[in-house]
């Protein structure tokens, strides 16, 4: 029993809950006093260095939106997971919990090699992924801010990749999409705060990710959203050290060998 049964089908609450929960989540965030002592970057940078208006970043995240809500509602139609009866069997929890993972694991791939090959690639930088790193200091709500087409190939295609190879039911989608999208909501949003548990679990975090936002980390730190598995096998991890700025938040700076 989960409490939408009875008023949303799995699959309507598949569809439209990682949007709600991106702009909660994400509007929390924007919406928090300044919080200077945490940031990542000063607002004087956010302001000098990101070539791009919010109002622009707002349209391009609910185009994105709007696409991943017809490919969902595709995805969930294209695959029945009804028996005979017409009923929906739910997994154990322990199955559950181990398709989120393998659907992790996989959203990890596709991410890692995607992402990897539009940095490597000058055409595909230049024209399509160049966008997202318009936000040179990024901000929660511009976690999904993309050019259309990456969105698509990044995002989209590699949350539906993970949901059939993982073989999760509808309702398993619910929780395993909404809680990618927190997790890439925090890795953009540009605050290293106190007790936050994805700084704590995930190696892979809002610094992990800044530094792939700077310039001598362009090449590195491809790895998206939960684990820099790929960054450390095939040698793009960058470590990284946070500092006190004097004049207060934190600085991540990039460690080279």
């Amino acid at each position: 029993m989960v409490f939408w049964e009875g008023y949303l089908s799995d699959e309507a609450m598949g569809t439209v809950a990682p949007i709600v929960v991106y702009w909660l989540y994400g509007g929390i965030y924007q919406l928090l006093p300044p919080l200077d002592h945490y940031r990542l970057h000063t607002r004087k940078e956010e302001e000098e260095k990101n070539l791009v208006p919010l109002s622009k970043v707002i349209k391009g995240v609910l185009l994105q939106q709007l696409v991943q809500a017809i490919v969902a509602q595709t995805l969930f139609w294209l695959v029945p997971w009804e028996d005979s009866s017409g009923v929906t069997i739910q997994p154990s929890l322990l199955v559950r919990l181990v398709q989120i993972f393998v659907g992790m694991l996989v959203m990890d791939t596709w991410q890692y090699f995607v992402h990897r090959y539009m940095h490597h690639n000058k055409f595909l930088y230049r024209t399509i992924h160049s966008h997202h790193h318009r936000l040179v200091v990024p901000y929660a709500i511009g976690a999904l801010y993309n050019h259309p087409l990456e969105g698509l190939l990044l995002d989209t295609f590699g949350g539906a990749i993970s949901f059939v190879i993982s073989g999760m039911t509808a309702r398993t989608g619910v929780f395993f999409f909404c809680f990618a999208v927190v997790k890439t909501v925090d890795d953009h949003c540009g605050l290293w705060l106190p007790g936050n548990i994805f700084h704590l679990v995930f190696q892979n975090n809002t610094a992990y990710h800044d530094i792939h936002h700077q310039l001598q980390g362009l090449k590195y730190n491809y790895s998206q959203p939960f684990f820099p598995i790929w960054d450390i096998l095939l040698g793009t991890y960058m470590p990284y050290i946070l500092r006190r700025r004097p004049e207060g938040g934190f600085e991540a700076r990039a460690v080279k060998d």
